[in-house]
């Protein structure tokens, strides 16, 4: 199964308060662990709302806010996309995660959804293009 692990933004990394080379040398040690082990497919941190852009769907109008977005404890400051046997074990790499932020934090595990899931409404037409993008963007 693939999860995507969200790093919960802070005050701090909303900021841009950048790691100590403490915190920097044990998240890169704690990546490698999940690389060795197989699970890491990717992952990177995100620069803090200021410098990104939301668009906002309404019907058939689309808006584009600025950040930085007011909500800290809604906003992602970094992730990573894993390949897991099951949730029980996503948990238990979490666990073994030195704190990414320097104050409390907090990291959500999500499931990704896999094209099964969408079997019922899935056409052969649809089918066909969703491997010819996988094919083509190196996915799964």
């Amino acid at each position: 199964m693939r999860v995507v692990v969200f790093v919960k933004a802070t005050q701090d990394s909303e900021e841009g308060r950048m790691p100590t080379t403490e915190l920097l040398e044990a998240m890169t040690k704690y990546n490698e662990q999940l690389i060795n082990a197989g699970i890491m497919l990717g992952g990177d941190g995100l620069r803090p709302s200021s410098s990104a852009k939301r668009v906002r769907f309404s019907g058939a109008n689309r808006t584009v806010i600025d950040g930085p977005f007011a909500e800290t404890k809604e906003l992602v400051a970094g992730y990573w996309i894993w390949q897991v046997r099951d949730m029980d074990e996503a948990v238990e790499w979490v666990k073994r995660c030195p704190n990414p932020m320097f104050t409390d934090s907090d990291i959500d595990i999500r499931p990704v959804y896999e094209a099964e899931a969408f079997d019922e409404v899935m056409t052969p037409e649809i089918q066909e293009i969703y491997d010819r993008n996988i094919e083509r963007s190196g996915g799964k």
